[in-house]
C-alpha cells in the first residue's frame, strides 16, 4: 500500500479550463474566417460524409491553413495554444492546489482529457502543469509539417485514458497493459482518488464512470452562458455528477472549495483503509 496516496485530477479543456474553443483564440482568425463559419464547415463535412466530427475539424484545420499559406508544425500549434483564454484563477490553480494536497499528505497529479488539440494545449501558459496530455494530435512529415491525424478524440473515446490514468499508463498508443487485470487497489491510481472535471454532455461517459466507480465528478460552467448553466443544473439533476460549480479557479471559489473538500475526503479514507488493515 502506497505511503501517499495520489489523487488524480482530469480536466476536459475547452469549456472547462478555457471560456471557447481553442481555434477560436488566433487560429481561425489566421485562415480569415469567423469561428460560426469555420465550425459550420466542420460540421458540413461531417454531415456530408457521415464522418467523425472530430477528424472532420481536424482536416478542416488542415486544408485551410494550407490554402492559407500557414505551415502547420509543432511549434506552430504552440504559438497559436499560447494566445489561448483562459478562466478566473487557472494559472494560479495547480501551484495553489498542489500545495493543500501537500499539506494534507497527498500527492496531486493533473491529466488532460480533451477533444481539442494536444499541441495547442502544450502551448497555453498551463500546458507544463501536466502529467499528461490526452488529445487529438498530428502526424508529421520529415519537415516537421503536419500531414494526417495522428490522435482522434471524441467523447467515447476520452473513457479509454480514464482507464489508462486508472493504471499509471501515459502511451496512447498501448492497447495491451490498459486490458490487463489487476485488482483496483494494486493500481496506481484507484477510481475513488479521481476527480473529473468537465463543462458538458461530450463529458458525460467519463464523468459517470468516474462517479460510478467511486470517485467524484464536477460539472463546471460559465455562469455568464445561461445554456452552460443549465446543461451543469441538468447533469447534476441526472446524477451524473457530484457536483456543480462555476467555472473560477481561485483560492475563493467554490471550485478550489468542493475539491479540497474531495481531496480531505480521500486522505480520510486511505488512511482508515490502511487502520483497518493493522498498518
Amino acid at each position: 500500500m502506497r505511503k501517499l496516496p495520489i489523487v488524480a485530477l482530469i480536466y476536459d479543456f475547452d469549456g472547462t479550463l478555457s471560456p471557447g474553443n481553442m481555434q477560436e483564440f488566433g487560429f481561425i482568425q489566421a485562415i480569415g474566417k469567423k469561428p460560426k463559419e469555420f465550425w459550420q464547415e466542420s460540421d458540413e463535412i461531417a454531415a456530408d460524409q457521415d464522418a467523425s466530427g472530430i477528424l472532420s475539424y481536424m482536416k478542416l484545420m488542415y486544408d485551410e491553413a494550407r490554402q492559407a499559406g500557414i505551415k502547420l508544425r509543432r511549434e506552430d500549434f504552440k504559438t497559436f495554444g499560447a494566445s489561448v483564454e483562459l478562466f478566473p484563477g487557472v494559472k494560479e490553480w495547480f501551484r495553489t492546489i498542489n500545495e493543500y494536497g501537500k499539506s494534507k499528505g497527498v500527492k496531486v497529479e493533473h491529466y488532460i482529457n480533451s477533444s481539442g488539440l494536444a499541441e495547442m494545449i502544450e502551448g497555453t501558459a498551463i500546458g507544463h502543469e501536466f502529467k499528461r496530455i490526452f488529445a487529438c494530435s498530428f502526424l508529421y512529415n520529415k519537415d516537421g509539417e503536419a500531414e494526417w491525424p495522428g490522435v482522434a478524440v471524441d467523447y467515447t473515446a476520452k473513457t479509454q485514458f480514464i482507464f489508462k490514468i486508472n493504471k499509471g499508463i501515459l502511451s496512447v498508443r498501448d492497447n495491451k497493459k490498459v486490458n490487463e487485470s489487476k485488482e483496483e487497489e494494486n493500481k496506481r491510481i484507484p477510481f475513488p482518488h479521481m476527480i473529473y472535471l468537465g463543462d458538458g454532455e461530450t463529458d458525460v461517459p467519463c464523468m459517470k464512470i468516474v462517479k460510478m466507480f467511486g470517485g467524484h465528478s464536477i460539472a463546471v460552467y460559465n455562469p455568464d452562458i445561461k445554456k452552460k448553466v443549465n446543461v451543469a443544473k441538468k447533469l447534476l439533476r441526472q446524477k451524473r455528477v457530484n457536483f456543480i460549480s462555476p467555472a473560477v479557479y481561485t483560492k475563493e471559489s467554490r471550485t478550489y472549495e468542493v475539491v479540497c473538500a474531495i481531496i480531505d475526503k480521500i486522505k480520510a479514507d486511505f488512511d482508515l483503509n490502511r487502520l483497518a488493515k493493522g498498518k
